[in-house]
């Protein structure tokens, strides 16, 4: 019994003195105060943005600047006039791009500024980054230049140049058809498909053509004034206007228009004949496709002033 008692109370000891030193650890874990995490501050830049408007005003709008008329076209891909006529516009009628003074008093950035900084992006297809070293502004405020930038363009001018034709603008289309030998022609329509690289998996079987690609289609007519008065994302929209005209003395009651062969064969669809045979038919090919030629130019032309039309996902394509 008296072995028994000895070594129950050896066990109690020790068990008291593991206790004892688990409460010691655990106090002093708890006792010690934890880290403090770090602190993430963004980082200040004086860009000086009253110096990059200065330099901006005194290379291209000042009274004598730095560079020519030409090479101001070349650069924005349009003439000082119009393109002071837009920045002035848009300033007006967009707060977003009128200059304010901050907390501190200081200028903010200017709307030459903000409107050179969005045609450079559309122009030259570059980052909002790629900006920063001359106009003085920050890659978050360049992208919400160019979306307040856009959308402030067709608010302001769509009602202009965005417009549905009127009937004394499809009469003269159809006068001018008309003078080129095919009466009831409206004008030359052609499409440009853009590769949707960001178009959700659920979308990409309807969006998707020949190529297996997702892609979003720009759409536009042109006449033999290179005039292009519809442009916009998907397929033509619209019923096609009522005209009166007679070929080969039958009557036709609708308008047409000319296209390649990626169309549909439809009524209003004039396509081209692949294999001409016969006088006749190398005629009329040839006169179909000199009128076709409007259209193809005008995609050149905004191809090779705009960058950002040959691909605009760099930029992203938001869904309204």
């Amino acid at each position: 019994m008296s072995n028994w008692s000895s070594d129950h109370e050896v066990d109690q000891m020790v068990e008291e003195e593991v206790d004892s030193i688990v409460e010691g650890i655990q106090y002093n874990y708890t006792k010690e105060e934890e880290p403090p995490a770090p602190i993430f501050r963004r980082v200040h830049i004086n860009r000086d943005r009253e110096e990059g408007h200065t330099r901006l005003r005194n290379d291209y709008f000042g009274e004598n600047p730095t560079y020519t008329p030409a090479m101001f076209r070349r650069r924005f891909r349009m003439n000082k006039p119009l393109f002071e006529c837009i920045v002035s516009t848009i300033e007006n009628g967009v707060p977003y791009f009128r200059q304010r003074r901050d907390a501190t008093g200081r200028l903010g950035l200017s709307a030459l500024q903000k409107c050179s900084a969005a045609i450079r992006m559309m122009a030259y297809r570059c980052l909002a980054d790629a900006v920063d070293e001359y106009l003085r502004l920050v890659e978050t405020t360049a992208h919400k230049c160019l979306e307040n930038f856009v959308d402030g363009d067709i608010h302001l001018f769509g009602d202009v140049y965005l417009r549905r034709p009127t009937a004394e603008d499809l009469q003269r289309l159809l006068n001018i058809g008309e003078q080129r030998g095919f009466p009831g022609m409206v004008g030359s329509i052609d499409c440009m498909h853009w590769e949707w690289k960001n178009c959700p998996t659920a979308w990409k079987g309807q969006y998707s053509r020949g190529s297996g690609k997702p892609t979003i289609v720009l759409e536009a007519v042109a006449s033999q004034e290179l005039w292009i008065w519809h442009a916009f994302f998907g397929p033509l929209e619209g019923r096609a206007p009522r005209v009166s005209y007679v070929v080969n003395r039958h009557q036709y009651e609708m308008a047409y228009y000319f296209t390649d062969g990626i169309y549909p064969k439809w009524t209003t669809f004039i396509q081209s004949i692949t294999l001409p045979r016969g006088r006749k038919a190398k005629l009329f090919a040839q006169c179909q496709e000199a009128c076709r030629k409007y259209v193809e130019r005008a995609f050149g032309v905004l191809q090779a002033r705009f960058a950002i039309v040959k691909n605009p996902t760099l930029f992203g394509i938001k869904e309204k």
